[in-house]
């Protein structure tokens, strides 16, 4: 059954080519619950049978991710909070995730939209505070094009490495889900060791 899953993941990736890449991390960077794992592994194990192009596939699947967080922040930013309370529910959006969001948002700065893109349940939606709080918008795409390009450099080296093998593909996921967490806590440490720096410096 997981091997027929997973061979019409494959075949569905590869008919829609990289637009389909696109569409499909345009979609997973927005509101819909829409995993990238399945979009991401499937579209590196067809690089690594020469289907596709690796670098293309990492491409397209980054600025995809851009492109929908884009989508949220813009949302966020023209039509406010109140908005995504009205209608955020529709997808699953409840005002409880709005203020941990936001709460995420304040406490960690402008570093967040690039953890955020490593943190399962996160990843969609971090680019709503963002666009609330009108972060700037060079720093909002660099961020973002940051944290989105590491998870889909990992989601393509599973595919192209591991092929078809759903048993390994499932063990490593794990792994690299938990290094990248780990990852933003050291880069959050990194950061507000530096930002303090930066303030002492200017106090002298």
């Amino acid at each position: 059954m997981i091997h027929d899953v997973a061979a019409f993941l494959v075949d569905a990736i590869g008919d829609m080519g990289y637009w389909g890449i696109f569409l499909l991390m345009f979609l997973e960077s927005t509101f819909f619950p829409f995993p990238s794992e399945v979009i991401m592994i499937p579209a590196g194990y067809l690089a690594y049978k020469g289907e596709m192009n690796l670098y293309m596939v990492v491409l397209v699947g980054i600025v995809g991710s851009v492109a929908g967080a884009l989508f949220n922040y813009y949302i966020a930013m023209h039509f406010g909070r109140p908005f995504l309370l009205k209608y955020g529910r529709y997808f699953f959006i409840k005002p409880e995730t709005l203020d941990k969001l936001e709460a995420f948002f304040q406490k960690h700065g402008e570093l967040s939209t690039f953890n955020g893109r490593l943190i399962p349940g996160i990843r969609q939606l971090i680019s709503l505070p963002a666009g609330l709080a009108r972060m700037n918008l060079t720093r909002f795409v660099f961020y973002s094009a940051l944290g989105a390009g590491i998870w889909v450099i990992v989601l393509v080296a599973l595919g192209y490495l591991l092929g078809s093998n759903e048993a390994l593909i499932s063990e490593y996921l794990h792994t690299a889900t938990l290094i990248a967490l780990i990852s933003v806590v050291f880069i959050t440490i990194f950061y507000i060791v530096r930002q303090k720096r930066k303030e002492k410096i200017l106090e002298e």
